[in-house]
């Protein structure tokens, strides 16, 4: 048992009976002995078994019963790792540090990612673990700049380390590589015996000893520290074991202990081989993360800023929010902004991927490190630093690649193993081919492996002896299953997709959301703003016949005043002035336009989803739906007509009352997004169920549904905002999965339950907690972009994986019947890696507005 006690920092509790419920909560968990919350300090302190309960779920228990508790997230670089096995060693390194909730290793990345508790953990013990695991950290200064300049330059000087090393072991190979052309294609007739009466053997052995030391010392200290330190095999214990069998072996034939061949050839060329193929492979993890780094240095580096004394250019680092800036044409926006002067056009294509510049005039959002067309712009700072739009991107990219897709998992689990597997396998051919080989030689009669009267292999070019057969079969066993393929498989493919996603206005939460998009069968849109405009305008007024007639007025009779279109719209638009909603702003901005003087609402009350009532020049007014007035006793039989033309032709009709009288009927309208029609039409292409949720009523409800596509009997109509997400929750109880695509704000509870949540960005709001995906653009069609891009990521895992595993598969057999020299292995070994990495490299190319013919293939 190992009990550890932890402060926490809440945040949500508003009363003594929160901080009750947050003990009842914790102190349910299994493994938890005790848990006490403190409402006056806002901390909860608790003692738990760690091996029965972890920190993680400690946060959920918290987060689920409605409260938070504090921690923070650092991303570290890590040098040195060689496979998928030492990211899992430093993943469980870290998350064995108290306060540690979570720790993603991702190897393709060369990074982790690690979530803690900051009252209880610091970075200074995560590099602490990290090098006690036998890896490097790449330190940094706090400065997010510097800690991504840091793990550039680590990178950087991985790659000229690995390339120094290449080099140096090529330079000596070189002579070795002739030797071993010598004796295999020319039966050693062109290099003699000896070389100034030095034996052969003994120039191999000075050229292959200085490899040995300088190549094989990073592979012989990293298997230490793996086998000592972190009691599992990796990759560089494969390759120190096979280059190693090769090396002693040979000095024992030298030393002249056996009898046999030499083999300082295959060991330094071993060496050789997986030298260069890290350099290739340090280099492509490189290439895959430049779009990222190339966005990043987009940013400009000076802003012109307006002062008192006239205009001053400063570093971007000294942009405040609320300085002035002056733009010029063909000038970078310096960072996010409004514009309070001015008019251009602004291409935005690196942040929404929309190539078409975007026309800006006062009061518009610009986004900083955007491209000012024409006109000269003032903007005024509202985000600066980490807050911009850009560096958002960048963050939420970075957090998604951290985050790796189920199927890793898979691909984990097999790493996992396979090093041990791949040792037992290769130490039980070395000794069934020791002990039992003309039983295997008859075995496998038809392969041209060993000859009977001789007594030897003779498949490796020359008879050799039995046993001698048994060490190139264990070193060619060991160096040619190395996991390090299937580790990249699927993080390099991650990486470019999400990158693809941001340079293509489409953010992915994380690798696990990447994977699940391609899977939705259900698109559940949004109406309002997601797939129309948003931007209501006043497009009807009608006043009804106001005839003579008695009406009881506070125990007397009265005459019901007559109001033409006019009356019915100033009371109406003077009412809604104290309601910000978008059919309200509608109204008023409709009355304003056509000159007519407003008034100032008292008492005014928003009742939610009926309408408003308010008091206007002493008289009360209602205007809202149906529900609204009949529940205030007014009869709308009369508006029924007027109600459903309108409402059929797509309009939101809304009812007005004035002193408990039927007035008249406001209409507004909502234009439906032009790329609409086509996003619906694509989903259906993909055989994916569009549906649309919308708080309007059923005719205005079905007409925009008809307008753009979608099913009348897919429309969910009338659902109030706290409503939407038992709407969408009713939809995937029948099986489905569902995409709910929203604004991100009144849709947040719906984009959280859905299977995959999406939210239309404003372009710089890129941010929103509760959804999945981001679509920078006000576009549904990007909808369709991002499950594209998901299909295409998953077929290109899938095809890195089938690469790895058919490498597996098919080079083991080989290598197991000793059919492969130790030195071909290798290189084939070094060409797995190198091999994913470029299929992935070569996904960088994919368009997901261009590549239909790779979009019929997927659907």
């Amino acid at each position: 048992m190992t009990t550890q006690t932890i402060t926490l920092d809440i945040t949500g509790m508003s009363c003594a009976n929160c901080s009750a419920t947050i003990e009842d909560t914790l102190n349910d968990l299994d493994g938890v002995d005790d848990a006490s919350a403190n409402y006056a300090t806002d901390e909860a302190t608790v003692e738990y078994d760690a091996t029965a309960v972890s920190l993680a779920e400690l946060y959920d228990a918290i987060d689920d019963a409605g409260y938070g508790a504090v921690s923070e997230t650092v991303r570290i670089g890590i040098t040195d790792m060689s496979c998928a096995n030492c990211a899992d060693t430093n993943a469980e390194a870290l998350e064995a540090l108290p306060g540690v909730i979570e720790a993603d290793v991702n190897y393709a990345t060369d990074e982790a990612q690690v979530r803690y508790n900051p009252a209880a953990a610091t970075i200074d013990t995560f590099y602490d673990a990290i090098e006690n695991a036998g890896y490097e950290p790449v330190r940094d200064d706090g400065d997010d700049s510097g800690d991504t300049d840091a793990r550039d330059a680590a990178r950087e000087g991985e790659i000229r380390k690995q390339l120094r090393l290449t080099l140096f072991g090529a330079v000596l190979s070189a002579p070795l590589l002739v030797f071993l052309a010598d004796k295999f294609l020319l039966g050693g007739a062109v290099v003699p015996d000896s070389v100034f009466g030095v034996e052969l053997g003994w120039i191999e052995f000075l050229l292959a000893t200085p490899v040995q030391l300088v190549l094989g010392r990073p592979f012989y200290s990293n298997s230490y520290d793996a086998l000592v330190k972190n009691r599992r095999a990796n990759m560089d214990v494969l390759i120190a074991l096979g280059s190693t069998t090769a090396y002693t072996y040979s000095i024992a034939v030298l030393a002249g202990l056996i009898a046999g061949s030499l083999y300082f050839d295959t060991a330094a060329l071993i060496l050789v081989f997986i030298t260069l193929g890290n350099y290739l492979e340090a280099r492509s993890k490189g290439q895959a993360g430049d779009a990222l780094r190339e966005l990043l240095e987009m940013e400009a580096d000076t802003a012109t800023v307006i002062t008192d004394d006239g205009e001053e250019e400063i570093p971007l680092d000294d942009v405040e929010v609320g300085d002035r800036m002056k733009v010029r044409p063909g000038e970078q926006i310096p960072t996010d902004g409004v514009v309070v002067d001015g008019q251009s056009a602004v291409d935005e294509s690196m942040v929404t991927g929309e190539s078409v510049p975007v026309e800006k005039t006062e009061g518009d959002e610009v986004v900083g490190s955007t491209i000012n067309e024409n006109g000269v712009l003032t903007v005024e700072a509202t985000k600066v630093g980490s807050d911009t739009a850009l560096q958002q991107i960048v963050q939420t990219v970075k957090e998604a690649q951290s985050r790796q897709p189920d199927i890793q998992n898979v691909a984990d689990r097999i790493s996992a193993y396979f090093v041990p597997i791949v040792i037992a396998n290769a130490v039980l051919w070395g000794l069934l081919w020791f002990f039992l080989p003309e039983t295997l030689a008859n075995f496998v009669a038809w392969l041209p492996l060993w000859d009977p009267v001789a007594g030897g292999s003779t498949v490796v070019g020359g008879t050799v002896s039995v046993f001698e057969f048994a060490v190139i079969v264990f070193a060619s066993a060991v160096l040619i299953a190395c996991p390090c393929a299937l580790g990249l498989a699927t993080p390099a493919a991650t990486m470019v997709g999400t990158t693809i996603g941001a340079q293509n206005g489409v953010l992915f939460k994380g690798g696990d959301i990447l994977e699940r998009a391609k899977d939705v069968d259900t698109v559940v849109f949004d109406k309002t703003g997601t797939l129309t405009e948003g931007e209501m305008e006043l497009t009807d007024v009608v006043a009804f016949d106001g005839e003579s007639e008695a009406i009881a007025d506070g125990g007397q009779l009265a005459e019901r005043e007559a109001r033409g279109e006019d009356d019915v719209l100033r009371l109406a638009a003077s009412a809604e002035r104290g309601s910000e909603h978008p059919l309200a702003r509608a109204i008023v901005e409709g009355a304003e336009e056509r000159g007519i003087e407003l008034g100032d609402p008292e008492d005014f009350e928003n009742v939610p989803g009926q309408g408003i009532r308010a008091t206007v020049e002493d008289r009360e007014v209602l205007v809202g739906n149906r529900k609204l007035l009949s529940g205030n006793g007014i009869d709308t039989e009369p508006a029924a007509e007027t109600m459903e033309r309108l409402e059929s032709e797509g309009k939101t009709a809304m009812l007005v009352a004035i002193a408990g009288d039927l007035a008249g009927v406001v209409a507004d309208a909502d234009t439906v997004k032009p790329s609409a029609k086509e996003a619906v039409s694509a989903l259906q292409a993909r055989a994916i169920d569009v549906m649309m949720i919308t708080g309007d009523n059923e005719r205005t409800a079905r007409a925009v549904a008809k307008d753009v596509g979608i099913d009348p009997d897919n429309v969910r109509a009338g659902v109030l905002p706290e409503d939407k997400s038992d709407a969408v929750e009713a939809i995937q109880s029948e099986g489905r999965k569902a995409m709910m695509v929203g604004d991100g704000v009144n849709d947040a509870p719906a984009l959280a339950v859905a299977y995959v949540g999406t939210a239309i960005g404003s372009g710089t709001d890129v941010a929103i907690e509760a959804a999945d995906v981001t679509l920078m653009r006000d576009d549904p069609l990007d909808v369709v972009k991002a499950i594209r891009i998901s299909a295409a990521t998953l077929q290109k895992i899938k095809q890195n994986l089938v690469w790895a595993l058919g490498y597996n598969t098919a080079m083991i057999p080989l290598a197991s019947l000793g059919l492969l020299q130790p030195v071909l292995a290798a290189g084939a070994m070094a060409i797995s890696s190198v091999s994913v990495l470029t299929n992935s490299l070569l996904f960088r190319r994919y368009s997901p507005e261009t590549d239909y013919k790779l979009l019929g293939r997927l659907r």
